[in-house]
């Protein structure tokens, strides 16, 4: 980690865990290495170690090759298209499309994802389990904040399998057996009962946002609140019941505590969240020319992200955003943005849903001609090599490279462009509290609308707001419409689009010979509504896993 590396030293863990080997068995978690979890864990000291292999597990599921929840949640989006190469495989199109005949022989999309997330459910599990056999200190103990941490990645994990799978095994002890799925309501109660454990037990002043020089990755109270209040709008959303373990009222005070924390606020200009936002051109090495006006990792709208780092390598040292390769333009460097595979090529239809003098649509979105991307050297090669061009491209999460097209990953330009990305994963900013907050029916509604809102015609650090803002009643149309453009990119819209019903979501989803280029020539996107409403938005179990579970495991509706 930039600032904190030390949290996600994974590699001294996985070595004094054992946790680092694989094998055949349907979760592909257990140790073939002599060491034994039941002798380590002794001291507050060992269990910090065994966190910090916690916080490595769910970082893996960004730092592997696979899919990852990040890239689908936006494939499956109305924002993007799969794109990527022209002659590339069609596994994302399957995935856009929620039809496997796409790519019928893509019969296991997220084997990695499969086995990372539940190798990272086993870590935590493992601390869990020995909580008691620990010996915490007398004084000073940080019993309730490490394993309200541990908890809360339980759940994170969960939360996003849940999501993306509906029914899954669910394991709550380190164990290794064939377990049939169990019903996604059971999954939630865990990770209810998780994260209510942690709010409970990690007091508010764990980890000061003023300190988050030191902080910064570590799980909150306040991100377990959000992260309680973001479930449960899921859960009654798509599944249309009340959870047994949490009332609206109790999403609501959540987030409510967190906004009267004082501990978040919004950064005053949008464009200053995201680094290719903020960015400037600069030459090799001049890191804080390139940073331009970016308000830093951890800034004060930021309530939790997933941590990188740029030492990534091919000899299976992963801590480094391995998906943001994906969203560079096709082989296509054009300072500050740097090259990468093309993928999520944005839906010129969303594009349009920006309202004029609305500032997000160009901080959020790489417009090609706009800017002058398609006047360069390299573009003809990049656009014929592109799959499903459109002329947009991911702003937020775009990669950066200097004037020279060295990859900025390492600030003195000397990174890969394909495995040394660093850019936080940011899992939930202040926007969303403030927005969740009116949804769930605060007193306070229209004001925390109000404060998202004006923000995006923002002009300046001094509460400048454009003549093209217009005040707007706060409905729940509205929040709907303003987390759509809100958080574009940051997958949470495909979510947002399920919990308002799989019908509303297909009929929203579904596209007609949507106008594209792949390799240069015509194209048109088409994803029709039966499609979306076959699969129930659930995405594909990997048949590999089927067969080792020897149908235990159950392929989702659709696929």
């Amino acid at each position: 980690m930039k600032k904190n590396k030390n949290i996600f030293m994974a590699s001294v863990l996985l070595l004094s865990l054992g946790l680092a080997s694989c094998t055949d068995s349907f979760l592909d978690v257990t140790s073939k290495t002599e060491s034994s979890t039941g002798t380590f864990y002794k001291t507050e000291k060992d269990a910090y170690r065994a966190l910090i292999g916690c916080y490595d597990g769910w970082r893996q599921t960004s730092s592997a090759m696979m899919v990852g929840f990040y890239m689908a949640s936006e494939v499956m989006s109305a924002e993007c298209f799969g794109a990527t190469g022209n002659a590339d495989g069609r596994g994302y199109q399957a995935i856009d499309r929620f039809d496997i005949s796409q790519s019928p022989a893509d019969l296991n999309l997220y084997e990695g994802d499969w086995k990372n997330y539940y190798a990272g459910v086993y870590r935590c599990n493992e601390l869990i389990a020995h909580e008691e056999q620990i010996v915490w200190n007398e004084s000073d103990s940080k019993r309730g904040i490490y394993m309200g941490e541990c908890r809360t990645l339980r759940a994170l994990l969960y939360l996003d399998m849940v999501r993306l799978w509906g029914n899954i095994p669910l394991f709550l002890e380190p164990v290794n057996e064939n377990r049939a799925p169990s019903p996604a309501k059971e999954v939630f109660s865990a990770i209810f009962t998780d994260l209510k454990y942690a709010i409970e037990n990690i007091p508010g002043d764990a980890y000061p946002k003023a300190d988050y020089t030191k902080n910064d990755g570590h799980i909150t109270k306040y991100a377990a609140e959000a992260l309680l209040a973001r479930a449960y709008l899921f859960y009654t959303g798509y599944y249309g019941e009340e959870p047994v373990e949490v009332t609206r009222a109790e999403a609501l005070a959540a987030v409510e505590d967190v906004i009267a924390s004082g501990e978040y606020g919004l950064v005053p200009q949008f464009k200053n969240l995201w680094p290719a936002s903020s960015a400037k051109v600069a030459e090799k090495g001049d890191y804080e020319t390139l940073k331009g006006t970016y308000a830093g990792d951890g800034n004060k709208e930021t309530i939790l992200a997933l941590k990188f780092t740029a030492t990534q390598d091919y000899n299976g040292n992963n801590d480094s955003n391995r998906w943001q390769v994906m969203l560079g333009m096709r082989q296509l460097n054009a300072a500050p943005y740097c090259k990468g595979w093309g993928a999520l090529t944005v839906n010129p239809d969303f594009v349009e849903a920006f309202p004029t003098g609305d500032l997000r649509r160009s901080a959020s979105i790489i417009d090609l001609v706009g800017e002058g991307i398609t006047g360069s050297a390299d573009f003809t090669t990049s656009f014929n090599d592109w799959r499903e061009y459109t002329g947009y491209a991911v702003k937020k999460y775009a990669p950066l490279c200097y004037a020279d097209g060295s990859h900025a990953g390492k600030q003195d330009g000397s990174g890969d462009f394909q495995t040394q990305n660093r850019q936080d994963y940011v899992i939930i900013r202040y926007a969303d509290v403030l927005l969740m907050a009116a949804e769930l029916g605060s007193p306070n509604a229209q004001t925390y609308f109000d404060q998202v809102r004006k923000r995006a015609y923002q002009v300046d650090d001094n509460g400048t707001v454009s003549a093209n803002y217009q005040a707007k009643s706060v409905s729940q149309q509205a929040i709907m419409e303003e987390r759509r453009l809100e958080f574009a990119f940051e997958s949470i819209n495909y979510w947002d689009l399920l919990r308002q019903g799989i019908d509303v979501a297909a009929e929203k989803l579904a596209l007609n010979g949507v106008k594209v280029k792949s390799g240069g020539a015509d194209d048109a996107i088409t994803i029709r509504a039966d499609r979306v409403k076959a699969t129930k938005g659930l995405s594909q179990i990997p048949y590999n896993q089927i067969n080792l579970s020897q149908s235990v495991l159950v392929q989702n509706p659709g696929w």
